[in-house]
């Protein structure tokens, strides 16, 4: 998703991934299995069958790690900012974790183009041979605006292609 956001020190646009859900959401889902699983446990239980219990145990837990995994993943921030002379680019979870800041002038923006069509392209910053990538998360569309916004604010954005990856 790509919001931009009004700052004093330059266009501002903050990067983060599509979230289909809140984490409110994400406990709800969850508790609503644990009780169906309850149930369902508990009619087993008193059928003689007491083995389905821990496994259904087993079950809940890894159904809530992984909603846990997906969730905490979803928190990633890009925070971009173009200022007269830099551009600003910070990268964290639920904080700053990294920051850099390049020169508008000497940066330059790479597309790696896909090799499906369905695949949204890899957009990377780059300057003095360091190569950042930017929102990797995005979706298509979303990756599309990217693109406008960079070109709109001066970054020609070249498209290249990587060379294949051997399997072995």
């Amino acid at each position: 998703m790509v919001e931009q956001l009004s700052r004093d020190d330059g266009d501002c646009f903050v990067l983060t991934p599509n979230r289909s859900m809140s984490w409110k959401g994400n406990i709800r889902i969850w508790l609503a299995a644990f009780f169906l699983s309850l149930a369902i446990s508990a009619a087993m239980l008193l059928a003689g069958a007491w083995p389905v219990l821990p496994f259904a145990g087993l079950e809940l837990m890894a159904l809530g790690a992984g909603f846990y995994y997906t969730s905490r993943k979803c928190q990633k921030r890009e925070v971009l900012t173009f200022g007269p002379e830099l551009i600003r680019l910070e990268k964290g979870l639920t904080r700053k974790e990294k920051e850099w800041q390049l020169p508008r002038r000497y940066t330059r923006a790479w597309q790696d183009v896909p090799r499906h069509p369905w695949t949204p392209p890899k957009i990377h910053l780059q300057f003095r041979g360091e190569e950042i990538s930017l929102a990797s998360f995005l979706n298509m569309d979303d990756t599309e605006e990217l693109i406008a916004i960079l070109e709109k604010h001066g970054l020609r954005v070249e498209k290249r292609r990587r060379p294949e990856k051997l399997p072995f």
